[in-house]
């Protein structure tokens, strides 16, 4: 774990002199951003991770007993009222199928009214295995979807199997086996278990750490300006993928973004460059921080960095993880971005002072 400043704020000369030894003497800056005090910087107080006790193991082991619990499938007998049903159902209208109108085995309560009136009662007396069409009418109004009021909708619906009762496994030494690649015992499973609860928490303090100082410093940065073409770039980047799929649906893009995302053209074009102003901002203080504390890996270091990169974000290889990085611009620069301001969030929770108020 990463090493923890603790500050605890009193009263008069002792908490003005805290303030000042934690925010003064450090200063990156280039033709684009300044940005001070950054070594150091106080952050409020993020509480301890708690001790993994045993209550704590033997409940996250029952969860996953849960998770493999075996579902009964009753295929003998007549649906009834009140069954829980598994189904595969395809919706059209005007014979054309619509979007959220098709399901493959979704579990369904009888009765339940979760869907539009006499869909559940047409599966009444219909058994496992058997495929139907069923005619309905949304209400009207309907107010899941206003375009569907009143309009008459064909739904094919198999029936997949009644869900009869739920068994959980026992914790055995055969379970673990099943579950686990380092543990063969019940007692060498608990303890894998407590050792990846205590890491998760250790792993989700210091990522809070992180946060709390990044945006405590990224606030305090001085944004000069810009690489040049850079913010439009970036802007367009953001704003293809929603025209593109505007021109799959046909649709000009003024009704596409209201009907989807119920956003004016000229608010979406702000969000787009707001979002693209941030993203770049974030990249240039990260960058200036990481070449005045010589965070910046040397030329022999970036492929070992990205493999460890990729492995962290569960990509086969470096190949996989380029691959998906092209979404974002330029492959290896988009990593390098990546991996220069992960080494910047650590060094700031580093040196970061909590404060305890």
């Amino acid at each position: 774990m990463m090493k923890r400043k603790t500050a605890v704020l009193l009263t008069g000369v002792l908490a003005a002199s805290v303030i000042m030894t934690g925010c003064s003497g450090n200063r990156a800056s280039n033709e684009y951003v300044s940005v001070g005090g950054y070594k150091g910087i106080e952050v409020a107080d993020i509480e301890e991770p708690k001790e993994v006790d045993e209550e704590t193991v033997d409940e996250y082991i029952q969860a996953v007993l849960s998770q493999h619990s075996m579902q009964e499938e009753i295929k003998d007998r007549k649906v009834k009222s009140g069954d829980t049903v598994n189904i595969d159902f395809v919706g059209k209208m005007d014979g054309e199928k619509f979007d959220g109108g098709s399901s493959e085995s979704y579990n369904l309560e009888i009765g339940s009214g979760s869907f539009i009136e006499g869909f559940e009662d047409s599966i009444i007396d219909h058994k496992p295995g058997e495929t139907f069409d069923w005619n309905g009418k949304f209400p009207d109004p309907y107010t899941g979807n206003p375009d569907f009021s009143g309009k008459d909708v064909t739904f094919t619906i198999t029936v997949n199997y009644i869900c009869g009762e739920v068994t959980v496994p026992e914790l055995t030494d055969e379970f673990v086996k099943s579950v686990s690649e380092e543990s063969k015992t019940v007692e060498e499973y608990k303890k894998e278990i407590e050792k990846q609860l205590t890491e998760g928490g250790t792993s989700d303090f210091d990522l809070q750490l992180q946060d709390a100082a990044w945006k405590a410093v990224f606030e305090k940065a001085e944004i000069k300006g810009y690489p040049d073409g850079e913010l439009e770039e970036v802007k367009t980047r953001l704003m293809d993928p929603i025209k593109q799929q505007a021109e799959s649906e046909k649709m000009e893009l003024a009704d596409f973004l209201e009907q989807y995302y119920q956003l004016s053209e000229e608010d979406f074009e702000k969000q787009a460059e707001d979002y693209a102003k941030e993203s770049i901002e974030q990249k240039l203080v990260a960058w200036a921080i990481a070449k005045e504390e010589n965070l910046v890996p040397g030329d022999s270091e970036w492929e070992k960095e990205y493999e460890a990169l990729a492995e962290e974000m569960g990509f086969g290889d470096v190949d996989a993880l380029k691959e998906a990085a092209k979404a974002s611009g330029d492959p290896e620069e988009v990593l390098q971005d990546v991996i220069v301001q992960n080494r910047v969030r650590e060094f700031l929770a580093e040196y970061a002072i909590q404060v305890k108020k």
